[in-house]
């Protein structure tokens, strides 16, 4: 990143971890149900950062230069309590462009240079491949999987089967790397690494400088719940839904599977951030999305696995719940006390409150739609109500939008949001 003449220095040491670990520690003191000294406040953008910077959400994804400009400038001017990882979530063009990655449509590869990226929601294992991923997932991976999502890895197709090969049988076996596609796919991933990296040093050089200015992260890594792992990036919506019926037995016995390596996955990538709070979006559990028999049966099981597993390694469990989960209150309630940090994106978050508020610390939730589309006061109104009725209530609350901030959302209310933080709860 050019040298901005206007920009703060970096704080000295001493005053930069200091502020840090304040900010810190009022988002682990709310995980923990204890009393920080006044309500913590997150800033989570993706595209809105575009609209912040005057630049086009394709700028965005391909400038991390520009990128961290630009979220810098966010930062300074909101002076949050914690931030999201602004450029892991927006500066990955280059990155998809260079594996050829095919589940997702970005500005300028797909969709128009001014819109989001949109994922593509497709089948991308076949019904009759459970057996094949459950006996070997590395083996399915390889030679299935990856070749069908990123072009970088079709040549995979071409590899030998691994589990069996040993003595002679393994200097024959290995004659398929010879082949032109899987040396033309080595090649490919190589570039795509070396891509891959340019971009994670641009995401590990912005959040170092933040810390420099005594900003943290509020979570050091992303997992997703191993329902929703198998639901959106592998069978797709319509035909997960027909797996419950048509495939209960072998669908219950992969989401279990799945809970195991995705814990272990996730729990050796937070502990290599050093941050213990793990974001997990979640996508399945709505109550519009399955009956609670359902979730009781498919969704929660697994993914309370997951989670215990993820606490007994010294996580924080982050689940952001889309859509409304009002029915689901009382199942998810079952989680060790002062452990688990829950997002909520349409769930009343008063009501959220009452039910879970002796058990997990809520972050959110202002309203998408007043937040595109009311004014400073609205959003200042809105900000008191939660302040009213949860902070000021016991409630430990990490104030957000309901998914941080839409991409529409005029610098006003943003800006209203913080203002009004500050002013009933600081």
């Amino acid at each position: 990143m050019s040298a901005d003449p206007l920009a703060p220095p970096a704080l000295p040491d001493a005053q930069a971890r200091a502020l840090h670990d304040q900010r810190l520690q009022r988002i682990l003191d709310c995980a923990a149900l204890k009393q920080p000294d006044r309500m913590p406040v997150a800033f989570y953008a993706t595209f809105w950062l575009a609209k912040y910077g005057g630049i086009s959400c394709k700028r965005l994804m391909y400038d991390c230069e520009k990128l961290r400009e630009v979220g810098e400038r966010a930062v300074l001017e909101f002076d949050p309590d914690a931030i999201g990882p602004l450029v892991m979530m927006s500066g990955m063009g280059r990155a998809l462009e260079a594996i050829g990655f095919k589940q997702l449509q970005w500005p300028g590869h797909g969709v128009g240079d001014h819109q989001p990226f949109q994922y593509l929601d497709r089948e991308y294992m076949r019904a009759d491949e459970y057996d094949d991923f459950l006996f070997d997932p590395t083996g399915f991976y390889l030679q299935k999987y990856l070749p069908r999502v990123a072009e970088a890895f079709e040549g995979f197709d071409q590899l030998p089967s691994f589990p069996g090969l040993h003595y002679f049988r393994l200097v024959n076996g290995i004659r398929p790397f010879a082949r032109p596609a899987v040396r033309e796919s080595f090649e490919k991933l190589v570039a795509a690494a070396e891509e891959s990296e340019r971009f994670f040093q641009h995401n590990l050089a912005f959040n170092e400088r933040m810390a420099s200015l005594g900003y943290p992260l509020i979570n050091g890594g992303n997992a997703v719940s191993p329902y929703d792992f198998i639901a959106d990036y592998f069978r797709g919506a319509t035909n997960m839904m027909k797996d419950l019926f048509r495939k209960k037995d072998k669908l219950l016995e992969l989401l279990d599977k799945a809970s195991v390596f995705l814990t272990r996955q996730t729990v050796a990538a937070a502990q290599a951030s050093g941050n213990p709070i793990v974001m997990i979006p979640i996508h399945w559990a709505p109550d519009a999305f399955m009956s609670p028999k359902q979730f009781d049966t498919f969704w929660w099981p697994p993914f309370r696995k997951m989670m215990l597993g993820m606490i007994d390694a010294g996580l924080i469990p982050m689940p952001l719940w889309e859509a409304d989960c009002t029915r689901r209150l009382e199942t998810i309630k079952d989680v060790p006390r002062g452990k688990c940090i829950y997002w909520f994106e349409r769930t009343d978050l008063v009501t959220a409150h009452r039910v879970l508020g002796d058990v997990v610390a809520l972050r959110g939730n202002l309203s998408p739609s007043m937040l595109t589309t009311g004014t400073p006061v609205d959003v200042d109104a809105a900000v008191k109500h939660l302040v009213d009725e949860i902070w000021n209530k016991g409630g430990k609350l990490i104030l957000d939008g309901a998914f941080g901030i839409p991409d529409e959302t005029p610098l006003a209310n943003v800006r209203a949001m913080f203002d009004a933080a500050r002013r009933y709860a600081g």
